[in-house]
């Protein structure tokens, strides 16, 4: 009892008079360090145990605690998800507050894009290429949540992923490593915000560490198995990004890598993520991962798991378990060191104190700010403008599009024009089926035409049946139109977790829809609404004008109308290569060269290609159009020869030659053309976003130096190597519109 005392004494001492000895960081650890004096066993368990909160949004197999009540107010809980508002959060946490050390809870939420407020779904945010409009998207989702209780948001994912077959292809931000690493950057930025403590920042969870994306087959949950190098060249660098940008927790993946789970995999959650890159945030399991090794073969039984899965370096448990169950019983048989897991509790409770949980555990439980946050109207500004931005232009001949708002009739066809719930995509956050804040496309569209123009509605078809039931009414709509806008794709949650798809070409009679209404003669555009690349290449060499757009969220039916009549120039660029078959997966720009490749489609004589499929991708890595048009032109380097110590500046201008103002997407690729390990093709460096008035010009600059030329060589080492390196600047990782050479000296 004197030592208990003592400790207390302690802890009040540090709360007070000695703060101002101690910075910030050591006062945490002193403070956290005189908690786990205090702490019996079973509480620590307790704090690297997480439960969901709410049967209805859990997102996998469920366990039903009769007591649940009870074991937060024993402090046998250390986090809950699903919990959804402050009058649910404050209940939850005054349990919490009844245990006997009244450590708070943690609530965490998937928050994927947006939270009352949706956003577009993170591919096509990574479409627009623009790392502030990004940013943005999660400071709003971070502000919303965080008003209504979550102190923690299970994102970014940054899983890079190339094979679109892929359900979670959606949620992340595509196929190259480069462009995925700034936007996991500007995810963490945004929703961590100024830093955690303050009340409109939440904890960023860096998912899915690692190689999830990889998964065979593009089937979920599968097997993953690659070398160290591609590893640590193509995966792994989205994570060490987010990482330096002060990620406060990472969450295991599914799958295994090279045989062993992720959540029990030393080499990455001890060697590489807590070794070698030093962080010091938690790590949480994924959805009963720990439980899930018994089916993996890795593991006997529950308490096997919880044994192999705390000696790897996972700090909590979500919703299995197997901590709670085994750990305590594991380190009294001498199985588990309590310095393991000391060093799990200590990660969660600093990340408590860091949120400023421990000084008062109702931190984030206002209702006025969860009132004023919820209904913010800069939210829904913020929500639309990334939404136009991330709209792909893919075709458009004889300049179709932008149309006029003054046209005498518009036929609007396809089974999404009038859909409302299907704009938000997979990930969203459910509001108890209300749906008076989304815009659908026709709503959106017809706020924006003349009062003088009609607009002529059919469905057309379901977006995944085989009737042709409606093709007579929406036939006839066309014929009655000047000009023909059709709406089509996948349902929302045919893309997501455990959504994989064999074929992804357009789902049902959707491309026989077109191809009927295209044939009536009248001008035609086709907006393609999906989580993912689809397929629909009688669609893409047919229709005149087509626009990708994703599933944009609660501003959808804005965003589009303000692109389709020209109040936004679209500016987006894929962010994934587009397949023209299955059988092309998977398909991405910076492959390795062979030793027989081949050059065109039309060099296939014992070549490295197929001999019944073009060589190219539908729509490659980094393409989409604009209303207007760009040139490129002088390119400068200012040496054609540098010392790795040395920097390389190129210069090139670029000219708006259109009658449009609009944004351009300039691109860096690199490529080392002799090295000790064959290198790819082309790899993306840089890229830069340049708006431009109708005829302007701009001399744009990027810069060269040692760390964009390094790779890993045959002894695994991070270093790079004199040579030549080839120079592209393109508006695509295809047309490639400038090119030069220089050399790298020893």
């Amino acid at each position: 009892m004197k030592k208990i005392l003592f400790v207390l004494g302690s802890i009040f001492f540090l709360f007070t008079g000695s703060e101002k000895t101690f910075s910030q960081n050591s006062l945490i650890t002193a403070k956290v360090d005189s908690i786990l004096q205090l702490m019996t066993l079973e509480e620590k368990v307790g704090q690297l145990n997480q439960y969901t909160g709410n049967w209805d949004e859990a997102t996998g197999p469920i366990t039903k605690d009769g007591d649940k009540q009870n074991q937060i107010k024993r402090g046998d809980v250390g986090s809950m998800l699903n919990v959804k508002g402050v009058k649910h959060s404050y209940e939850l946490q005054e349990m919490a507050m009844q245990s006997r050390l009244k450590i708070p809870l943690i609530f965490g939420e998937d928050v994927i894009h947006g939270y009352r407020t949706t956003f577009p779904i993170p591919i096509a945010e990574a479409a627009s290429w623009d790392i502030d409009a990004i940013r943005l998207s999660a400071r709003v989702a971070a502000t919303e949540a965080a008003a209504s209780g979550i102190h923690w948001v299970f994102a970014p994912m940054v899983d890079i992923a190339r094979d679109p077959r892929w359900g979670r292809v959606m949620e992340g931000a595509g196929e190259d490593t480069y462009l995925g690493s700034q936007i996991a950057i500007a995810r963490v930025n945004g929703f961590q915000g100024n830093g955690l403590g303050h009340t409109d920042a939440v904890m960023a969870c860096v998912k899915h560490f690692a190689a999830y994306g990889a998964a065979i087959g593009g089937r979920d949950y599968n097997s993953v198995d690659m070398s160290e190098r591609m590893l640590r060249e193509i995966y792994l660098p989205p994570f060490k990004a987010a990482e330096k940008a002060g990620a406060a927790t990472f969450m295991n993946s599914f799958n295994d890598l090279n045989g062993i789970p992720a959540t029990a995999n030393v080499h990455l959650l001890r060697d590489i993520l807590k070794g070698e890159w030093g962080f010091k945030g938690f790590v949480v399991s994924d959805w009963g991962s720990v439980g899930e090794m018994i089916q993996h073969g890795f593991v006997k039984d529950n308490k096997e798991a919880a044994l192999v899965a705390i000696k790897a370096g996972c700090d909590m448990d979500m919703e299995s378990r197997s901590y709670k169950n085994n750990l305590a019983l594991l380190v009294k048989e001498g199985k588990v060191s309590i310095e393991l897991v000391n060093d799990a509790v200590k990660r969660i409770l600093t990340k408590k104190f860091e949120l400023g949980l421990f000084d008062d555990p109702y931190k984030y439980l206002n209702t006025d700010r969860e009132n004023r946050e919820m209904n913010n109207p800069e939210h829904v500004k913020a929500a639309r403008m990334v939404a136009e931005k991330s709209i792909v232009l893919l075709k458009n001949e004889n300049h179709l599009l932008p149309i006029s708002k003054n046209l005498k009739s518009i036929a609007l066809i396809g089974p999404i024009v009038k859909a409302v719930r299907q704009n938000l995509g997979f990930w969203s956050i459910e509001w108890d089926n209300d749906s008076s804040y989304i815009v659908s496309q026709w709503k959106g569209i017809k706020n924006k035409v003349s009062s003088n123009t009609r607009l002529i509605y059919a469905k057309g078809c379901e977006i995944n049946d085989s009737s042709h039931a409606g093709f007579a009414e929406a036939i006839q709509a066309a014929l009655q139109a000047d000009v023909v806008v059709m709406s089509v794709g996948e349902a929302r949650d045919m893309t997501g977790e455990a959504k994989s798809r064999s074929n992804i070409h357009l789902p049902g009679v959707q491309e026989e829809l077109i191809q009927a209404i295209y044939a009536t003669g009248k001008p035609v555009i086709v907006m393609i609404n999906a989580g993912r690349p689809l397929i629909f290449n009688w669609t893409a060499d047919h229709i005149p004008a087509i626009l990708y757009t994703w599933w944009l969220g609660s501003e959808a039916g804005n965003a589009v109308a303000d692109v389709l009549f020209g109040d936004y120039n679209p500016s987006a660029k894929l962010p994934m290569s587009f397949p023209r078959t299955e059988g092309q997966i998977p398909i991405y720009y910076n492959h390795l060269n062979t030793g027989r490749p081949a050059n065109n489609d039309n060099d296939r004589f014992y070549r490295s290609a197929y001999i019944d499929l073009s060589i190219y991708p539908k729509f490659e890595f980094g393409y989409g159009l604009s209303y207007t048009n760009f040139e490129y032109s002088d390119l400068d380097l200012n040496k054609q020869k540098i010392n790795p110590k040395d920097t390389l500046t190129v210069s090139f201008k670029i000219t708006n030659t259109g009658k449009f103002a609009g944004e351009e997407i300039v691109q860096l690729y690199l490529r080392d053309k002799i090295a000790s390990v064959v290198r790819p093709v082309k790899e993306l460096k840089g890229f830069q976003k340049i708006y431009l008035l109708p005829g302007e010009s701009k001399t744009v600059s990027f810069i060269i130096d040692n760390e964009m030329l390094s790779f890993y060589n045959q002894q695994m080492q991070w270093v790079s190597e004199p040579g030549e390196f080839d120079i592209m600047i393109g508006t695509s990782s295809e047309k490639i519109k400038l090119k030069n050479k220089f050399e790298l000296l020893p």
